[in-house]
């Protein structure tokens, strides 16, 4: 009997380390896969939960809110995050802490179907195994996916032997951190030339689905005591058409929550299209992701007044040694770009 037992447990524990070598561990060219499971790691003490995809990774910095404000926050952002998965990782952050304020990104309002499994595999690999995953698998999964992979990764990933590189063996367990508290810093600027039109639609009425799950991420924040902030980043592409804004106009004032379309007051923000973005103008460089977060930061402090915690010297450390990090990360880019020519230096040391 107790050699069974020993037989049963040697082959689960071989079974996790082949789940966990075969799984992309995203520590090259392709980071943004790594980013979700890095928040199970932070300290949970944030007073700001910020949910949402590449406007939210590429345009927020946490560093510059503790740094001006004394505000605590995260970013569980991930590539395409469509809103069922931003509201299924609210509902997993709500798991470990209670946040003062949560900022949702709206434009993930213009999916109302599953995309892609690549991009699904980026939101919900990471998330620890709970009700939360598998309502964000459930919800996202594509007619040839199933839930038992996202369960048990290694169903899917069997066949990726054949790719592994030394990263797979050497970040096997640890992956190195590349995110800062969820932002992901780029340093490289290439400015805007053109502004985009936005190509006319058949519908420009947001999705049922789309709006079944911001009604969820409202009434879930409401349920906590939880104020609920929405935005939409200063990006020129892709193109944010009028209708849009309207109808987030009108679902903030028919739920009397705060709207912010910061694209519409850029300006006003300082940014400066011809330096602030890495990407002529779909995200912000790390130059402007501050000007946004300082903007963000006063106007958090205008509406909500949180509390700056910077007299708090257990919590100064923590966020000391956390822009430590930052700051070598920004000087480690602007050499890679003084010498290669672009950003090569992605992970925290």
């Amino acid at each position: 009997m107790k050699l069974r037992i020993a037989a049963v447990v040697i082959s689960i524990a071989v079974l996790f380390v082949l789940q966990q070598l075969l799984m992309p561990k995203y520590m090259s060219g392709i980071y943004e896969g790594a980013m979700i499971s890095e928040y199970y790691q932070s300290e949970k003490n944030h007073q700001i939960a910020i949910i949402g995809d590449c406007e939210v990774y590429e345009n927020i910095s946490p560093i510059t809110l503790w740094r001006e404000y004394g505000y605590t926050s995260f970013i569980r952002g991930s590539a395409q995050q469509t809103v069922w998965q931003s509201y299924y990782l609210l509902e997993d952050t709500l798991r470990y802490e209670t946040p003062e304020l949560v900022i949702f990104n709206v434009l993930s309002l213009k999916f109302n179907e599953p995309q892609n499994e690549a991009y699904n595999r980026m939101s919900i690999d990471g998330m620890r195994l709970s009700t939360s995953k598998l309502g964000a698998a459930k919800a996202s999964m594509m007619p040839e996916e199933t839930l038992m992979s996202y369960i048990f990764p290694i169903l899917r990933y069997h066949e990726r032997w054949k790719e592994l590189t030394m990263d797979d063996v050497k970040y096997i367990f640890k992956p190195r951190q590349v995110t800062h508290n969820g932002f992901l810093m780029r340093m490289d600027v290439k400015p805007v030339t053109v502004i985009p039109k936005g190509n006319k639609l058949k519908n420009y009425q947001f999705g049922e689905t789309a709006y079944e799950y911001l009604d969820k991420i409202t009434e879930l924040c409401r349920s906590k005591g939880i104020p609920l902030l929405l935005i939409k980043a200063p990006s020129i592409f892709p193109y944010w058409y009028p209708e849009w804004e309207e109808q987030m106009e009108q679902y903030a004032k028919n739920n009397s929550l705060t709207y912010i379309n910061t694209l519409e007051i850029s300006e006003q923000i300082g940014i400066d299209f011809n330096t602030d973005t890495y990407d002529a103008g779909l995200h912000l460089n790390c130059q402007g992701a501050e000007k946004l977060s300082q903007y963000l930061g006063g106007e958090i402090s205008r509406l909500y007044g949180l509390e700056d915690k910077r007299s708090d010297s257990e919590l100064s450390k923590v966020w000391e040694q956390k822009g430590q990090l930052y700051d070598a990360m920004r000087s480690a880019q602007l050499s890679d770009i003084a010498n290669y020519g672009k950003v090569q230096t992605f992970h925290v040391k």
